[in-house]
């Protein structure tokens, strides 16, 4: 049997194709339709999803400003419909298929065994943020955060929540907690930095040795410990052994981290390409779901992408809108005949002046429907996490120069030249230590401030790079952006 054919799938249409585009059209439509209905329709009669997806990923935004309780109607029907519609495949058989729920209640197959692991460091006792060739800390890394919020790359309170962070450093090490790092080998995940602060992380990632020898090697030289699944009994010199792939294994993987010991915090830093980002999302929202009937405590932690789309603070068009109208003679010069040229598609104003709250669209078309799709799950059970009290942590990072970005060549081209349009894009290194530091905050604070708005709530903090508060729609951008990129991506 084919890999791609076992654990959570698309479901099969009635020609047997398992379509990630008719998925995705029908999710869409079915968390719009309770509070726009003409918005669903729209979603559902589009022809080309490959494409076509960004105004209606849009619209899920849009529709959900009326009020809280559209937004969560959003969230709601977008989470159902994906538990309702997604399959999980077992065994051989005309009955090898059942629904999504039936993760929730079935006994694991296997129990994991666990490889620990402590590093010998001691804990560092005070937040440092690597930033080109430096340690930041102290009145330095003050002076950066300054420097951030001042040129738009970060929303003030981004700052300060940071600022709280260095103000009590014992807050790093989360004294009592096991922090589960579902996507342990992700660059932008919090692991390097939660076990040099000495946390208890339990590890979470596919079983592949050259992962693992990353993973442990990291844990080596770290203060921490680190807890690892495995299915039969091992050791650390194996790391061939170690691991999981969630699709297939989320009753045994959320059995596991039940009984891990400490307030639990289940982060969700997973990735795949294409469809599999969807899969795997997917099990870990059932694998959340069951986890949290297990064990409601449990804490959630994820990271928004900046290139999607959100509502966003008067005072971020107001930013926006003074930097439009105050850029240089040149880029006004050349900026009207490239409007005119391009009917309108480049190098066009973020925001109608005066928007409360402006929408930034900075969803690209290149990472296509199921990364948005996959995203915007993580998003939506935020939201309804939110509203029923858990605590969250989930903020919007940095765009970042991962392995993931730079192997497409438009996307690292648009990255290297961002800068020219007032983004800045971080290193690793930088921003899984940022992220990491605001995950510290929120797990301290009960997710942060209280809002009035799911939009306010996924504003709160962010660290978007300056896309919420650069002149021009980021799109509008992209392409002249990744002209003036080419030749440092290609270096």
């Amino acid at each position: 049997m084919d890999t791609d054919d076992i654990g959570v799938v698309f479901p099969a249409g009635p020609d047997g194709r398992r379509s990630t585009a008719a998925l995705g059209r029908a999710v869409v439509a079915d968390a719009l339709r309770p509070v726009d209905r003409v918005g669903a329709l729209a979603a559902e009669q589009e022809t080309n999803w490959r494409s076509g997806y960004l105004v209606h990923f849009r619209r899920l935004v849009e529709a959900g400003l009326v009020s809280r309780a559209a937004a969560l109607d959003v969230a709601g029907a977008g989470l159902v419909s994906l538990h309702r519609r997604m399959r999980v495949a077992v065994g051989d058989g005309p009955d090898r298929e059942a629904g999504l729920d039936r993760l929730l209640t079935e006994p694991a197959p296997r129990a994991l065994t666990t490889v620990e692991m402590t590093g010998p460091a001691e804990p560092e006792r005070e937040l440092s943020l690597p930033y080109r060739g430096e340690r930041l800390r102290g009145a330095a890394l003050r002076r950066r955060l300054d420097a951030w919020v001042e040129q738009g790359v970060i929303e003030p309170s981004c700052a300060e929540a940071l600022v709280r962070v260095a103000d009590d450093p014992s807050w790093l090490r989360l004294e009592g907690r096991t922090v589960a790092v579902l996507g342990a080998g992700a660059e932008m995940g919090p692991l390097t930095a939660l076990l040099r602060w000495g946390v208890r992380v339990a590890g979470v990632d596919l079983p592949r040795a050259e992962l693992w020898e990353r993973v442990l090697g990291v844990a080596r030289r770290g203060a921490g410990t680190l807890v690892v699944p495995a299915a039969e009994p091992t050791s650390a010199d194996r790391p061939g052994d170690l691991g999981v792939d969630l699709v297939t294994e989320v009753p045994a993987v959320a059995d596991w981290l039940a009984a891990q010991p400490g307030e639990p915090v289940l982060g969700n830093y997973v990735y795949a390409d294409g469809a599999a980002n969807v899969r795997v999302s997917v099990a870990v929202d059932a694998l959340t779901v069951r986890l949290q009937d297990a064990r409601p405590e449990l804490a959630l932690a994820f990271l928004a992408t900046p290139t999607d789309v959100f509502a966003v603070p008067a005072e971020a068009v107001a930013f926006s809108t003074r930097a439009y109208a105050t850029r240089p003679r040149v880029a006004k010069l050349l900026g009207r005949p490239l409007r005119t040229v391009s009917a309108g598609r480049l190098l066009r104003r973020a925001y109608v002046p005066g928007a409360d709250p402006g929408i930034s669209d900075s969803l690209v078309p290149q990472q296509g429907p199921n990364y948005a799709l996959a995203k915007r799950l993580q998003r939506w059970r935020a939201t309804v996490a939110r509203d029923a009290g858990t605590t969250v942590s989930m903020n919007v990072a940095p765009p970042t120069r991962t392995r993931s970005v730079v192997k497409n060549r438009a996307l690292a081209a648009a990255y290297a030249g961002a800068h020219r349009f007032g983004v800045e894009v971080f290193e690793p290194a930088t921003a899984n230590v940022l992220m990491a530091a605001l995950l510290v905050h929120d797990l301290h604070t009960g997710g942060g401030p209280a809002q009035e708005h799911p939009w306010q709530e996924e504003a709160w903090g962010a660290a978007h790079g300056g896309l919420w508060r650069t002149p021009y729609a980021p799109r509008s951008a992209l392409g002249l952006a990744a002209l003036l990129g080419l030749g440092a991506a290609r270096g």
